[in-house]
């Protein structure tokens, strides 16, 4: 995948989040730090609403993949940085928003809300990463 491609795509994921935090919520998304937080409780009205469909693979997926470019482009406009499509292991394949010299996956802390512990916080991994690029 080409790196334009790469960036377009994920740009247009976000905006796919935005759209279903709308549509499905009427949360209003706009790419501030603070709107973060409503990615956490976004994630989880999913899992609310749709319970076991919400954990189907596909659609966790989909979830993980456009709210994940949705913190990622969030947290682009206040650090910068490029997404980058990781093939280290080709049975899983995932993206990451490399920073300088560090990598955020996005999608990753995403899926771990979702999937495996509610209690973990999207928007504390966004503001720890922001700490991270303030020092």
């Amino acid at each position: 995948m080409q790196q334009a491609d790469l960036e377009q795509l994920m740009a247009e994921s976000a905006n796919d989040a935005v759209q279903t935090a709308k549509q499905e919520f009427g949360v209003s998304l706009d790419f501030t730090p603070e709107s973060i937080r409503q990615v956490d409780s976004v994630l989880l009205s999913f899992v609310d609403r749709y319970h076991d469909q919400a954990l189907e693979d596909n659609a966790v997926f989909t979830l993980c993949n456009i709210f994940g470019a949705y913190v990622g482009e969030s947290f682009k406009k206040i650090a910068g940085g490029n997404w980058r499509y990781d093939q280290t292991d080709p049975q899983a394949p995932f993206v990451v928003l490399d920073v300088g010299d560090r990598s955020y996956a996005f999608a990753g802390i995403c899926y771990e809300r979702l999937v495996n512990d509610s209690q973990i916080s999207v928007k504390a991994y966004f503001d720890k990463a922001s700490q991270n690029q303030m020092h």
